[in-house]
């Protein structure tokens, strides 16, 4: 068993321990395209270890894209599946989130059925009337991943609401300046009370990473029915160039917000031909944004000699100056279990 913030999870543990690197990406470019640098932060980043995320029965946790505190333990969403992982101290837990599609739960590319997958990529941990929550969002790839899921953790059990969020989507694809079907939201965040939506768009296509933020009220009364999702409120559309690995973009899978109020994205060097299919991954990075503006990129440490494509970040705790992260790596692979993995993260002094 792994332990992590005092988190025991009942899963295989690799031997991948104490990896350290705290080198700066060639090339990233540290600002946000409508913002000037003000600060440069180092950050360094220690891979504490690496766990594969299985069920009891020995099935894997598939296609991890987000991560989010839940209860004692953590939720993993698993993109191409209508069901999360609830990791608890004592168990790993299968909650569904969506009904079945077309009699499947799952789906996979060498079945034909990948376009029928819910593509929830991003997770924003959230607080409902003193319980724990968490609200799950669609991609917005294609128009069968618009769907939205809030997890309430009621009296022990989650208590699970689903939306049809479609009406927000060409809100956003007008607010970043991209046509609807380019649209591959990835990450949420809370930024000063609003819910911060990252795109992570197709840096080799020309299209940056942006985000921009929805009401928080409005938001959660289009989850209840109260109003429309096209009532949402949409402001503030942003830019980010993080550079590029051997010639691929770095590109916004995830995004959480630290203690002091300023925001680590995670990002991968995908070298895709469209907003739905997967690429070779040449690099991952983490990214910090200060104000807005992107202060630092630091390569992520190979995981057995291969690039680990992290899709997810939540904070478990801080020491001093030290943070406590858990990422999960998605591997591409339906049959393989995605990854687990505890990075220490230190921002640094900052540099004017």
């Amino acid at each position: 068993m792994v332990r992590a913030g005092g988190f025991e999870a009942r899963c295989a543990r690799t031997s991948t321990t104490g990896r350290r690197l705290d080198t700066r990406l060639a090339g990233a470019h540290r600002y946000s395209t409508n913002l000037a640098v003000r600060k440069t932060r180092r950050v360094q980043v220690d891979l504490e270890d690496v766990t594969p995320l299985r069920f009891p029965d020995g099935s894997p946790v598939r296609a991890a894209s987000a991560i989010a505190p839940f209860g004692a333990g953590f939720l993993v969403v698993q993109d191409d599946a209508t069901h999360a992982a609830w990791c608890t101290p004592d168990d790993v837990m299968a909650i569904r989130l969506l009904p079945a599609i077309g009699g499947l739960d799952t789906f996979e590319k060498h079945t034909g059925t990948k376009h029928l997958k819910p593509d929830l990529e991003a997770a924003c941990p959230l607080e409902m009337d003193g319980r724990p929550a968490v609200l799950m969002m669609g991609s917005g790839s294609s128009i069968a991943r618009m769907r939205w899921v809030l997890v309430v953790l009621e009296d022990g059990r989650p208590q699970v609401t689903v939306a049809d969020m479609t009406g927000l989507y060409a809100a956003v694809a007008a607010s970043l300046g991209v046509d609807a079907d380019a649209l591959n939201l990835e990450g949420a965040c809370l930024v000063d009370g609003a819910l911060r939506w990252f795109h992570r768009g197709l840096p080799s296509a020309g299209l940056p990473s942006g985000s921009v933020d929805l009401d928080l009220a409005q938001v959660l009364a289009a989850m209840a029915g109260r109003t429309s999702p096209e009532a949402v409120g949409v402001e503030n559309p942003l830019f980010y160039d993080l550079g590029d690995v051997h010639g691929v973009g770095l590109a916004v899978t995830d995004a959480v917000t630290l203690p002091d109020g300023t925001v680590l994205l995670s990002a991968a060097a995908e070298d895709s031909p469209n907003v739905i299919d997967d690429g070779p991954v040449t690099g991952s990075a983490l990214a910090l944004l200060v104000d807005d503006v992107v202060t630092d990129v630091v390569a992520l440490p190979l995981i057995d000699d291969r690039v680990a494509k992290v899709e997810g970040l939540m904070v478990v705790g801080t020491d001093r100056d030290t943070m406590l992260l858990r990422a999960v790596v998605d591997v591409d692979d339906h049959l393989a279990p995605s990854l687990a993995l505890r990075l220490n993260v230190r921002p640094g002094v900052t540099r004017c």
